[in-house]
């Protein structure tokens, strides 16, 4: 486990140390597109932070190669190889979608082949186990058909789902520490050096994931951009591949009898392995519903809207950081009851808290406008928007005899409505921030309506 960590830390380290060079380079050549209809960013902000996060990839894979306890992982398989060559092939893709824009089959094209390049070096499905019937030995072609099929998939899930500040990479980050915790158990817990390669890739997926978050919460300094989201859903179908692919269910002997029984009587160990993608059960629903949605209106399927979840959670009045607070919820308690459930499945309270916990999760989506307060004690410790004192009003006197005053800085407004000009420094105002990449702005939407003067 020390060395994951390891791994962890240095992937995140490098991808977070790189992520500023990164946001700099992508101003300097222009990686800022103009802001469309479906977007919630009010302005312009560079894209290209896949560059930072695969950078972070290959120094964990590097990392874990000289590892005495990783090292194994690549001598014994050559599945980082795949992976690491496949990441490439759709990093490049991205980047250059990010700069120039390119055609939506263009890049789906480029995702089969991504997918391609890693069947080819070896990291693919060679067996499934169905329930009933034991496990499946596919052959060369459904393989290879399978395992793009779920690279392709699990890519636009991802990328569909990139449309919130942090939205992203935190529920990648979610289903990669579920999918570690399980692959590590099948790894250590029944010695099974298949599920190795699962592990390692889950474990950098994090750290990727963990470095890129800070500059990219709302209001986000950067955005990843294709070149992140396809990498980072590349990174996570490759793990499911690499276990549901590798690992051979007879080989944990964990029931006796034939083959059909045990895998009836394994099947709640064997979920997060049959059905892989429910670790991203949220992406891949948005996904269906945006393609529904298209086709139903005689749009392409890869025609971008203002319909997906998230879009759905800022209309009913949720604020920015509460919807992706909401998306985090849902995909944490999706994935982690199916791992606790494959662990224990007989134990009925594991039932009865995701029930509790979905509840909590309805009740969130009902209460878009309820702000919680926090104690005066616990203010400081806090994000302004959650305490309960607020700018303090000028005296009118003090306004009246001084007159007005021109600052030259932008305004915010007080509980009551009114403006009152501030100083350099104070509340609400900040210096370059990742929304603009060009200059100061308050951290205050401007409430104004069009056509009137302040």
């Amino acid at each position: 486990m020390r060395d994951y960590l390891l791994t962890l830390c240095v992937t995140a380290a490098v991808t977070y140390l790189l992520t500023g060079p990164v946001r700099k380079f992508a101003i300097a050549t222009g990686a800022m597109p103009e802001i469309r209809a479906r977007d919630v960013h009010r302005e312009p902000t560079p894209r290209l932070g896949g560059i930072a996060m695969f950078f972070g990839l290959c120094a964990g894979l590097l990392v874990a190669d000289h590892l005495s306890n990783l090292n194994s992982v690549f001598e014994l398989s050559n599945e980082p190889r795949a992976l690491l060559s496949g990441a490439a092939l759709i990093w490049i893709i991205g980047v250059l979608d990010d700069k120039f824009e390119i055609d939506a089959l263009i890049k789906l094209g480029g995702q089969m082949i991504a997918a391609g390049v890693m069947v080819m070096q070896g990291l693919t499905i060679l067996w499934i186990p169905v329930p009933g019937v034991g496990t499946v030995s596919l052959t060369s072609w459904q393989g290879t058909l399978l395992t793009v099929a779920l690279v392709v998939i699990t890519i636009n899930a991802v990328n569909f789902v990139d449309g919130l500040d942090g939205l992203a990479a935190g529920m990648v980050c979610i289903a990669a520490a579920a999918f570690f915790l399980y692959s590590y158990r099948i790894w250590f817990g029944y010695m099974l050096e298949a599920a190795a390669p699962a592990t390692l890739f889950t474990a950098i997926l994090m750290g990727m994931c963990l470095g890129f978050l800070p500059h990219n919460m709302h209001p986000a300094r950067i955005f990843m951009g294709d070149s992140g989201s396809m990498l980072i859903g590349l990174v996570l179908a490759a793990a499911a591949i690499s276990v549901t692919g590798q690992v051979d269910m007879d080989a944990l002997k964990l029931f006796e009898g034939g083959t059909r029984e045990a895998t009836h009587a394994a099947l709640p160990v064997f979920i997060p392995l049959l059905l892989p993608l429910t670790i991203i059960a949220i992406p891949i629903a948005d996904l269906v519903l945006a393609i529904v949605r298209r086709t139903w209106k005689g749009q392409s399927p890869f025609a971008a809207d203002r319909g997906h979840l998230h879009h759905r959670l800022l209309e009913i009045g949720h604020s920015h950081s509460r919807a992706v607070l909401i998306m985090y919820f849902w995909s944490a308690l999706i994935a982690f009851g199916v791992v606790a459930y494959s662990v224990h499945s007989a134990s009925m309270w594991i039932v009865l808290l995701i029930v509790a916990l979905s509840a909590v999760g309805l009740v969130l989506l009902l209460l878009p406008r309820f702000t919680p307060r926090a104690p005066r004690w616990a203010e400081a410790f806090v994000p302004p928007r959650y305490r309960r004192s607020r700018v303090r009003r000028q005296p009118q006197a003090a306004v009246s005899a001084a007159g007005p005053v021109e600052t030259g800085f932008p305004e915010i407004e007080d509980e009551l409505g009114e403006r009152t000009p501030v100083a350099a420094g104070a509340q609400g105002v900040h210096g370059v921030n990742g929304a603009t990449a060009i200059g100061p702005r308050s951290r205050f939407p401007d409430r104004r309506k069009a056509g009137t003067r302040g």
